[in-house]
């Protein structure tokens, strides 16, 4: 446990969010760019639907934590949104229940600070062709389509909107990717690093208009022990301080 104290940001979801920090994914590349201002935080767990989120809601966020996050992305809705199994086991849940069980999500966070700020992702589109060639069921119908996924997701955008939170519309964003279907996933359901830079891009566009106060915008957040030092490197171009803090690889311009 790290004795200086930052802004927390919790991630919270399922695949898209545990796989985040796979390979060149949004949430290695958000805590890359947050990594003197904000500490990034897994909570994803694979598989999940909103029914299992809701089971252990209130040990990921406890409202009596000392700290509470100030940011909380939460992606729920693509297992949500998969077809019943006749045997009642499975990811399953009806548009009404999902739509219930996100809102009761979106209240508990709302109730753990005034300053707990919240970004909810849409379910994204998945390719059908690819996703029944993997995870088709065994009697060959698909487990899910990109149809169902776009009720979903517009559903909890509407739910957003009349609740008056910040929503990405991953739905719309991934196909705007030319030949979306195979640029953006890796099997037809899981992020591409050419998905997962439209989701860190669209999270970025949040948090860049967000009119939050205090921003939580990378360039608008304090970096952690920022001063200057005469153990900053020495560069012998006259400057007497070489400050590396506002620096982030390969260039701050790469990030806009």
């Amino acid at each position: 446990m790290s004795g200086t104290s930052r802004p927390q940001f919790v991630l919270f979801g399922s695949s898209i969010v545990q796989f985040g920090f796979f390979g060149d994914g949004w949430a290695a590349n958000l805590a890359h760019l947050y990594a003197r201002k904000a500490d990034i935080i897994n909570r994803g767990y694979a598989g999940w639907n909103t029914r299992r989120a809701l089971q252990v809601l209130d040990k990921v966020f406890p409202k009596d934590a000392r700290v509470q996050p100030s940011l909380v992305i939460v992606y729920f809705g693509g297992n949500d949104s998969s077809f019943p199994d006749p045997t009642g086991f499975g990811t399953s849940v009806p548009l009404e229940e999902y739509l219930e069980n996100m809102k009761k999500i979106i209240n508990h966070l709302q109730s753990l600070s005034d300053t707990t700020r919240i970004i909810v992702l849409s379910a994204p589109p998945i390719n059908d062709e690819a996703l029944n060639i993997q995870f088709a069921r065994s009697n060959g119908k698909p487990s899910r389509t990109n149809e169902t996924c776009r009720v979903y997701s517009e559903a909890c955008l509407e739910l957003c909107q009349d609740m008056n939170i910040k929503a990405v519309d991953l739905w719309t964003a991934l196909q705007k990717v030319e030949k979306w279907q195979d640029a953006c996933f890796i099997d037809g359901i899981h992020l591409s690093p050419v998905g997962n830079k439209v989701v860190f891009k669209e999270v970025l566009k949040v948090l860049k208009e967000a009119d939050w106060k205090p921003s939580l915008y990378w360039r608008s957040m304090k970096n952690e022990f920022d001063e200057d030092s005469p153990y900053d490197p020495f560069f012998d171009d006259g400057r007497p301080y070489n400050n590396l803090s506002n620096w982030v690889l390969p260039d701050n311009d790469y990030w806009d």
